[in-house]
């Protein structure tokens, strides 16, 4: 208690510098407590926050921190509503648009589609809500089911859309929207940090209006230079350390780069941005050595620290102005500034600079992994190698194994994974890449530049440089111990983690090192609640249009339906199911039962198997190659006290796709589960007459996404749950669930949750009876679309009561 008093005292006794380190600090501090609330500070009060902050801020040299934190709650607040305020409004229905703009970035071609950020024109001819903003497009090839491929003239029109290029479009747009699952990445979160007016997809027809012209036009010509004059596969990772261009890499670079802990190099990174800045400076310092006279017109730092600047920012327009590189341009920017102005700073005044200058030009940075993983790098290596005089291969030795160390509880709960080959891989990837593949890559970037075809030889070197390097990484990400991924844990468990790694890295005399692992266990190893004998515990992921339900029992796991996949494009199984059940702690799966063939329900198989080791398959006889296990009436199992029956499809039928949809009944010793798949009417007439009894459930999958050709009258009375699920996706063409579908079943009378609407559903059958979580409740988001949805409807609602006649 004392010691908090004297800091307090001291905190308000003692002038403070207007932006040193404790105003920094406080700053980050408000601007994470608005940012990070499950609710948004409304506008009023963070104009009247921001107003007394500023003042307190500037007038009050002892209260500093005090008005530091007040503006950043203040201005977080604002910059979060002038986010919000940029998108379609949430609750907006899809509409066509004509739009006339400019392809911003690179777009990314694939085998059935085109995707690209579209710029719209800032004029009176386009909509009102969309001049000026950006919009993320994707171009799909409309082929007829008979055809079973797209007219070339269609395909040949949009491989025609290249970066910088003017085009006018017909184009169907919506809110930006998400998945929400646990461990799952955040779509909302993303399309703010991108300031994302809206997603759409191109409807024909569109015209081209002019050639490609500007900086994203000369990047995708420098892109196709490199892939035209270096053969082989290093040509790919050549064009994304030069460019920051990753549309060559495919998910299994991906996949391995994250397994060795190497997707901070590949992309440009903030730290190849600091490279090349550090590499100007030296340039400038050694020909101003090399001529003194021009010291007697500038001086040398002055000179370096402006050369810094000139390079960070040039490479930070060669990668396309990306987000990472941009803060490092403003970092070293402000760092340039206080050299020029001739004040000494010391490397954590710098950082403190540095971090307000992002936090005052985009305080909503707080939200991209990369903010945290760069400063909190930094200020690691600053506080446990604070100018220590050692061999520079010690001293690289000694940084990296902080590095690793202290950034591990930030990695994990940033990604939910962390590379065990990492720290080894990093020792020779950062200094062979970064000094010498980098280099060659870049001046062959330069000499292209100047002279077509100039380029040639260093980027084959750069490659070859790459290629060497790689067969030995390649085959080390391979290896099952690689990657480890670490179940989903409790918000506390992040700071627990921090203090235990500061804890660790105290020095020797600071005591026992057993207390602070034990802190670092509830991230890295945190409680998993299993179901006891006789309950079972159920996840409806938001896959979108598809399904996939995981199941669980006290040692036991089954998987129904993988979720959608779509050739060429997005794939639940590997961007949704296996991260989620990683999330959940899952290293297995005891069975994979998919209730039919079609692809919303079994197009992410592949990639669930390929990553837990191909478990046992069931499906309909036809459904799928490569089952091993029959799904048909008849065939039951039990699993630490809980009964799984298959009620439909019957023995001995022809696979008929949604008709021949398996049917399982879950039977814990508090409730029943029942899992339809896509059957229709037809196939529950045929259950009502063979086995009513069974039908009887606590929680039932409303089968067919809630189409109007299932859920009978008879079905939903003879199953009366007290729980309906449907899994849908939001605003889907198919308009799932229908109305009447949903009255039906909320008559019998159900609690219906949609998974468009709660994202992913976890529900538990115990002792304390049916027990259900909906994600977006349980992990509010002040961003999230579908509650702002949700309010939006009930704040119109009001309205209109108040403007009626009783009004």
């Amino acid at each position: 208690m004392s010691f908090l008093s004297n800091f307090l005292s001291r905190s308000f006794h003692v002038p403070l510098p207007l932006f040193g380190k404790a105003c920094a600090a406080a700053l980050l501090v408000g601007v994470c407590a608005v940012v990070f609330a499950p609710v948004l500070l409304a506008r009023l009060p963070a104009w009247c926050t921001l107003v007394c902050g500023v003042g307190v801020w500037c007038g009050w040299p002892r209260a500093r921190w005090c008005g530091a934190l007040l503006a950043g709650m203040g201005w977080a607040a604002l910059h979060a509503h002038a986010g919000l305020a940029l998108q379609l409004p949430a609750g907006a229905v899809p509409a066509e648009h004509a739009l006339r703009g400019r392809v911003a970035g690179l777009p990314q071609h694939g085998t059935r589609s085109t995707r690209f950020r579209f710029r719209v024109d800032d004029d009176a001819t386009m909509p009102v809500h969309l001049r000026g903003r950006e919009l993320a497009l994707a171009w799909y090839d409309s082929a007829p089911k008979a055809a079973g491929r797209a007219p070339a003239t269609a395909v040949s029109q949009r491989h025609a859309v290249r970066a910088g290029a003017r085009w006018q479009v017909h184009a169907r747009l919506r809110p930006p929207r998400g998945l929400r699952n646990p461990g799952g990445f955040d779509a909302e979160r993303h399309a703010l940090l991108q300031r994302l007016a809206g997603t759409g997809h191109v409807r024909a027809p569109a015209m081209p209006l002019g050639d490609p012209t500007g900086l994203p036009a000369w990047r995708e010509r420098m892109a196709a230079a490199i892939a035209t004059q270096v053969s082989g596969p290093g040509a790919r990772f050549v064009q994304a350390l030069a460019l920051g261009d990753t549309r060559g890499l495919g998910q299994g670079d991906w996949d391995d780069l994250r397994a060795l802990g190497l997707t901070h190099l590949v992309a440009i990174s903030g730290f190849h941005v600091g490279l090349v800045a550090g590499f100007a400076a030296w340039l400038a310092a050694l020909a101003w050595r090399a001529l003194p006279a021009l010291g007697r017109y500038w001086p040398r730092p002055l000179a370096a620290a402006l050369a810094a600047v000139a390079g960070a920012a040039l490479y930070a327009a060669v990668a396309g102005f990306a987000l990472p590189t941009v803060r490092t341009v403003l970092m070293i920017v402000v760092v340039a500034a206080a050299q020029c102005a001739r004040r000494p700073t010391t490397v954590g005044q710098a950082l403190g600079l540095a971090a307000l200058a992002v936090l005052l030009v985009d305080p909503l940075s707080v939200l991209a992994p990369g903010f945290w993983l760069s400063f909190a790098g930094v200020l690691w290596l600053v506080w446990c190698l604070p100018g220590r005089d050692l061999h520079w291969l010690r001293t690289f030795l000694a940084a990296q194994g902080v590095a690793t160390l202290a950034l591990l509880p930030l990695t994990v709960a940033l990604f939910g994974q962390a590379s065990r080959a990492g720290p080894l891989v990093n020792l020779l990837a950062i200094p062979w890449w970064s000094l010498v593949v980098v280099p060659l890559a870049l001046l062959g970037t330069g000499l292209e530049a100047l002279v077509e075809g100039a380029g040639r030889w260093p980027w084959r070197w750069a490659a070859a440089c790459f290629d060497a390097s790689w067969w030995l990484f390649g085959a080390l990400a391979r290896q099952p111990w690689a990657l480890w991924w670490a179940p989903q844990a409790g918000v506390a468990a992040v700071p627990a983690a921090l203090l235990g790694v500061f804890w660790l890295l105290l020095p020797r005399a600071a005591g026992a090192r057993l207390p602070a692992l034990l802190l670092c266990l509830p991230l890295l190893w945190p409680a998993r609640d299993r179901p006891a004998a006789g309950e079972v515990e159920l996840l409806v992921m938001d896959v979108g249009q598809g399904l996939a339900v995981w199941v669980r029992t006290r040692h036991h796991r089954l998987l129904y339906d993988a979720g959608p996949a779509a050739e060429g494009g997005f794939d639940a199984g590997e961007r949704v199911v296996v991260p989620t059940l990683h999330a959940l702690g899952e290293a297995g799966l005891d069975r994979v039962l998919l209730s039919h063939g079609d692809r919303d329900h079994a197009g992410g198989m592949p990639a669930v198997r390929r990553a837990f080791h191909a478990p046992p398959l069931q499906a309909p006889p036809g459904a799928v190659p490569g089952s091993s296990l029959p799904c048909s009436r008849g065939h039951a199992w039990h699993w630490d006290g809980v009964d799984f029956a298959v009620l439909h499809p019957p023995p001995g039928t022809h696979y008929a796709g949604n008709a021949s949809s398996c049917v399982l009944r879950i039977q814990a010793g508090h409730g029943v589960v029942l899992l339809t798949g896509d059957i229709g009417q037809q196939e529950e007439a045929a259950l009502l007459a063979t086995a009513p009894a069974a039908l009887r459930a606590d929680v039932v999958l409303v089968a067919h996404h809630g189409s109007a050709g299932s859920s009978s009258a008879g079905w939903v009375q003879a199953v009366s749950p007290r729980l309906a699920i449907v899994s849908a996706g939001h605003a889907n063409r198919f308009g799932h669930p229908r109305r009447e579908v949903v009255q039906r079943w909320r008559a019998t009378p159900a609690e219906v949750l949609n998974t468009a609407d709660s994202g992913a559903l976890r529900i538990w059958l115990g002792r304390d009876g049916v027990q259900v979580r909906e994600q977006r409740l349980f992990e509010r988001r002040w961003w999230d679309a579908a509650e702002r949805a949700r309010s939006a409807v009930i704040l119109s609602a009001v309205i209109q009561a108040a403007n009626g006649p009783e009004g």
